[in-house]
């Protein structure tokens, strides 16, 4: 299989996990464990899956320590900063306001990649980014976005999250270059532990763990495994054999997965509207990829 046909697979992969977390992972907060801890747990399931296969995986070693230095600026944008942010503003803001705001991150990975690793903004790749936002932003109902000031914390952190995650998909970059993609997110989750961990042990303390129904369980599991330890390797992996651009402009994908996924959960109907958005999405997204392979 050719490595551009897999890291679109890898990407449309992790699109589909990010999908489908919205409708899995909603009944999880704040019900039955607040947003903080909820972030911990996910980081720290994660964080122990990663090292027990890089047992068998992977034999590489830190021999600059200045790298540790690298490893927690990258923790602290792509998985502290990036998780807190975002599931702590979703308590203040609507899904809604979020989703849109979220359409920001593919924006500032390109303007990340222009003052990080020096790229140039090409024309189909703005196009094809400008395109794709507009079809998500009328996809999951721009119009409903409504910034006022009952919202305007979780506004300002979800913005936040879309800023962080940017420039942690541009910054990761030298790292990969440099060691392999589980290296890299081994000590990335082992960091984010640590990190996240003050911000999460009220939550964490306060959460009657025995009243949580099976389903509530298997949610988390869901969410640990597959929206962070599944789709963080995959993300990293593609960054390290594509562009964060194009990796970011996979973001536009999530809410049109979402959408089906929302319309077969709860039996609406699938209107020829909707299907236009998407298809405009998927235009945007070939275009950034198009410009990437004439590059």
């Amino acid at each position: 299989m050719k490595n551009n046909l897999r890291v679109h697979l890898a990407l449309l992969t992790v699109s589909l996990i990010y999908g489908a977390n919205y409708t899995i992972a909603k009944d999880i907060m704040p019900a039955y464990l607040g947003a903080s801890g909820f972030v911990f747990v996910r980081v720290l399931v994660a964080a122990v899956l990663f090292n027990l296969v890089a047992l068998f995986r992977t034999r590489e070693k830190v021999i600059d320590k200045k790298d540790y230095l690298q490893f927690l600026i990258a923790a602290i944008f792509g998985v502290a900063g990036n998780m807190l942010l975002f599931f702590n503003g979703l308590a203040f803001t609507s899904e809604v306001n979020a989703s849109v705001l979220m359409l920001n991150a593919p924006i500032f990975v390109l303007i990340f990649s222009v003052f990080v690793l020096q790229d140039r903004i090409r024309l189909w790749q703005a196009i094809g980014m400008l395109i794709a936002a507009i079809g998500a932003l009328f996809l999951i109902g721009g119009r409903a976005f409504e910034f006022s000031t009952q919202s305007a914390s979780g506004d300002i952190m979800v913005l936040l999250n879309a800023t962080s995650f940017a420039f942690y998909l541009v910054y990761v970059k030298r790292l990969l270059k440099k060691f392999t993609a589980l290296f890299v997110i081994k000590h990335l989750f082992i960091f984010g532990t640590l990190l996240v961990l003050p911000f999460a042990w009220s939550d964490l303390r306060a959460a009657d763990y025995g009243q949580f129904p099976m389903d509530i369980w298997v949610a988390i599991g869901f969410v640990a495994i597959m929206t962070t330890f599944v789709a963080y390797l995959l993300n990293a992996w593609a960054v390290q054999k594509a562009s964060p651009n194009l990796v970011a402009s996979y973001i536009y994908l999530q809410p049109v997965i979402a959408t089906f996924i929302a319309i077969n959960a709860e039996n609406q109907s699938l209107s020829l509207e909707k299907v236009i958005f998407a298809v405009v999405i998927f235009i945007g997204v070939y275009l950034v990829n198009s410009n990437r392979k004439k590059a």
